[in-house]
């Protein structure tokens, strides 16, 4: 368990906070590149990290981020006109570029230079392969981008993203992600033979239901681990092997592909769950990846997004939530699942981790009332490591150090077959090895039908 120090140090992400500042130290996906479909296009609202924010793209194709309100008298920059490489507030008409430059302002007169003392905050944004990264911290120059598989492959190589909202505190979202022991339950069938209610895949089952054993292993970038389980009579072990980056990104084996999974606080109580396939190498994008789910609404099977509205905490919001329980089917359950949710991305995670709460119902998760057990090695690794690395920060102004050295964005999720008693961490260093030029090592077991 944690203390509730402890909890609140690694949950609350605000500015000012000590996680808060760790996160802004890195390059964070923000929204794809779909929202922001043409140039001098609508302005949207943005919120991440307890941060309000408008978003837009220029005459130029560049996107621009900056506070809503105006540093003139505070008007709200969602009403301004984008237009000519630039943001005109209709309050006044002070106009700023993609770097916060106040660049016209024609309520001051013509020989006025006013505007060249004005510098209103901006975020730095990327935009590649489908998606819009964004840096929120203090430096002046950037880190340099990271080097996930899903930014360095081409564009045609990788998946749209996959988003979904989740009212939740990110930590607990992420946590699930990292949990592979629940696999064998909230998204198994109830029998071997049993049909299946989802998108893509069969289902989970396995014969063997003796529980995966976890090996974790600190890393400079995070964490990662191994749930290995015997097979083959004896002779082999199957290892599932899956990664932790900080500060709060996974990539979980499902599949002959790159995977990033990235837990984005919105704020303390919602966070978007992104995640992205690439296909390194010559060979195009599987097609069963890329058309497992309509990229549109990859939740149209089960009620879809819910209808937007201005409030950023609204997108990427599934008709399916913890306020209708999530459309919950007894017959599923009865004759399909272990639980009455269909299979659809993570929508059968957030019924576990949404309504995870505080003792008088609130929104954060109470971890000094939990009891973790050997299953739950990662989670205890990945806490520490987290823990480790924000009170370093707060004691020395040090970041991680997959800030600056991205190199150690170059691993891998894995699953390998190994006989039993080998140095995993030995045999499976190729396969985790981003730059070793080999496919996605992906042996099957516990989801034969996967692509």
């Amino acid at each position: 368990m944690l203390s509730k120090e402890d909890n609140d140090l690694l949950c609350r992400v605000g500015p000012g906070t000590p996680m808060g500042k760790l996160m802004r130290e890195y390059w964070i996906p923000c929204l794809p590149s779909s929202e922001f479909p043409e140039p001098d296009g609508p302005v949207k609202r943005m919120r991440l990290l307890g941060e309000n924010f408008v978003m837009w793209r220029g005459t130029d194709g560049q996107v621009g981020a900056m506070p809503e309100a105006c540093p003139h008298r505070g008007a709200s920059l969602y009403f301004a006109r984008n237009e000519e490489c630039g943001l005109r507030c209709v309050y006044h008409g002070w106009k700023y570029d993609v770097h916060g430059n106040c660049i016209d302002m024609p309520s001051e007169p013509s020989d006025s230079t006013f505007k060249d003392r004005i510098k209103a905050r901006a975020f730095p944004c990327r935009d590649i392969n489908h998606m819009i990264w964004i840096y929120m911290g203090p430096r002046a120059t950037p880190p340099p981008l990271p080097t996930f598989e899903v930014l360095t492959c081409p564009a045609d190589r990788v998946t749209q993203c996959n988003i979904m909202m989740e009212e939740a505190n990110w930590l607990q979202n992420m946590e699930g992600d990292l949990d592979t022991v629940h696999l064998d339950w909230v998204h198994a069938k109830v029998a071997k033979d049993a049909p299946y209610a989802g998108v893509g895949i069969s289902g989970f089952w396995s014969d063997d239901r003796e529980p995966p054993r976890l090996d974790v292993q600190a890393a400079p970038y995070g964490a990662y681990y191994t749930a290995k389980r015997t097979i083959n009579d004896g002779a082999d072990e199957w290892h599932r092997i899956n990664q932790f980056l900080f500060p709060f990104h996974t990539m979980i084996s499902s599949g002959h592909h790159a995977v990033l999974r990235s837990f984005i606080p919105v704020d303390d109580e919602h966070a978007m769950l992104m995640s992205q396939s690439a296909a390194p190498g010559d060979a195009p994008l599987p097609a069963t990846i890329a058309d497992r789910m309509d990229a549109s609404d990859p939740y149209k099977e089960w009620g879809g997004y819910a209808e937007r509205t201005n409030d950023p905490r609204s997108y990427f919001y599934t008709k399916a939530n913890r306020h209708n329980d999530y459309m919950m089917d007894p017959k599923i359950a009865k004759e399909s699942l272990n639980i009455g949710i269909p299979f659809i991305a993570n929508l059968q995670d957030r019924a576990m981790t949404e309504l995870m709460c505080g003792p008088d119902g609130e929104p954060l998760y109470d971890r000094t009332q939990e009891h973790l057990g050997t299953s739950d090695a990662m989670i205890i690794m990945m806490r520490n490591q987290l823990l480790k690395a924000v009170k370093h920060m707060e004691e020395t102004g040090e970041a991680p150090p997959n800030v600056d050295d991205v190199s150690l964005d170059r691993v891998r999720c894995a699953t390998v077959v190994l006989p039993t008693g080998s140095d995993w961490v030995k045999e499976s260093a190729i396969a985790r090895n981003a730059d070793s030029g080999n496919g996605i090592s992906f042996e099957h077991h516990l989801v034969p039908d996967m692509d």
